[in-house]
């Protein structure tokens, strides 16, 4: 279909509230984008409200060849999400890097539940209901903040663990956004 603009950290539209979906037959054309956009990026996921649409949708996929963003991330199943709702199966949390199509060129360390469990319905309004950890667990809460209005940056504990990816790792091979 489409490759759509990402928007930025700074833009407004970035940090309202999506508004849950109810109408599943309308989701066809703006899904077909946000692959066609997560490819061209190689993202590990993305959120409608990045490109600008405010709806409780996100997709996220990490293939088994790997990713030129997070070459040694495991792999994700691709995944639309529509109206997700998590919750934690355990107390544990762990610390990573993230990155984000909204935020380019940068990376941040963010504390986030190792283990969820998330709810939500397909592209076609089929229930999904997995338990999830590691870098899977990851990706949905961060794709699944972007629909509350919060974007990585927010999460940093300590923003001396914030910056340019090329600068926090020079000798790194992950392409950057």
């Amino acid at each position: 279909m489409a490759i759509r603009q990402v928007l930025r950290m700074g833009d407004a539209r970035l940090l309202k509230v999506s508004e849950p979906v109810s109408d599943f037959s309308a989701l066809q054309e703006l899904l077909a984008d946000m692959r066609d956009t997560m490819k061209a990026l190689n993202g590990a996921g993305l959120a409608a409200p990045q490109i600008g649409i405010s709806l409780r949708v996100v997709i996220f996929g990490v293939p088994e060849q790997k990713n030129p963003r997070y070459p040694d991330a495991e792999a994700v199943p691709e995944t639309v999400l529509v109206n997700p709702v998590i919750a934690t199966v355990n107390d544990e949390m762990a610390e990573d890097w993230e990155g984000c199509l909204s935020v380019p060129g940068m990376c941040g360390l963010v504390l986030r539940h190792n283990a969820i469990r998330y709810q939500g319905y397909d592209e076609y309004g089929a229930l999904i209901d997995r338990t999830v950890s590691g870098f899977h667990a990851r990706v949905v809460q961060h794709e699944c903040d972007h629909l509350d209005g919060i974007l990585y940056p927010m999460r940093i504990r300590d923003l001396g663990n914030f910056g340019f990816r090329d600068v926090l790792f020079p000798n790194s091979t992950a392409q950057d956004e």
